[in-house]
């Protein structure tokens, strides 16, 4: 079990979760022993159930395996894993108010694949996700945000589908924020890395979504963990 995984995992169906319950105890797999807790820094997770880890254990979870490649990596952080069954990016939106209470110096925003499943217009997920953004450089101005993107469905059609998956580059360029390009890389229809559902990773899935992630994330722990050094030191 990883030291320093905190989940703040929200419902567990299909439908977006109502208040936030307390936090579990630390879950995630560990290959070395983390930093100290007064020393590390927040990677907050903010998402849907891909990111809750619906259908698996927490410790095999990809941001448990984030946790795991941060300790043996010997970065300062620990991770906060937000995610939430069922929610929608208005939904990501609303939560604000509760997540910003929780200390973070780096956020990972994971939102807008249910409102692809449920057909939502890609304005308002674009809308709904800028928001997000201004709002956390707002009133955390000093903490890093990385975007995680999504596809659609080839069944909801061409057009729908690219302007879809154009929110998320697009942002990325407009906030200048570091993308994940698609978050279920080589894992989105793969019956071998999917749960039977189709839809959540299984546990070698989130071995990869973990990869995926770690790809953009480590740089900008890394980034963050030497600033974070020159201001001690300066």
């Amino acid at each position: 079990m990883a030291m320093g995984v905190l989940p703040l995992i929200f419902g567990c169906g299909g439908e977006e979760g109502n208040s936030p319950p307390a936090a579990r105890p630390p879950a995630g797999a560990s290959t070395e022993a983390p930093a100290r807790a007064e020393d590390a820094q927040v990677i907050l997770f903010l998402g849907t159930s891909l990111t809750a880890g619906l259908g698996v254990d927490p410790d095999d979870a990809y941001p448990a395996l984030v946790q795991a490649r941060v300790n043996s990596a010997g970065l300062p952080f620990r991770v906060v894993n937000a995610g939430s069954s069922g929610e929608t990016s208005a939904g990501a939106l609303r939560r604000l108010d509760w997540l910003l209470r929780q200390p973070f110096d780096v956020v990972v925003v994971e939102t807008g694949a249910n409102d692809m499943l449920r057909g939502a217009s890609p304005d308002s997920t674009r809308a709904n996700l800028r928001r997000i953004v201004e709002r956390l450089r707002t009133e955390r101005p000093d903490a890093r945000i990385v975007l995680a993107g999504m596809m659609a469905l080839p069944n909801l059609g061409r057009e729908y589908g690219e302007a879809f998956q154009a929110i998320y580059p697009e942002l990325a360029r407009e906030y200048r924020l570091p993308l994940i390009p698609f978050l279920l890389d080589g894992v989105g229809g793969e019956a071998g890395l999917n749960l039977p559902d189709g839809v959540h990773p299984n546990e070698a899935g989130h071995r990869r979504v973990a990869q995926t992630v770690w790809t953009t994330l480590e740089p900008v722990l890394r980034e963050e963990a030497a600033g974070t050094a020159t201001g001690r030191d300066s």
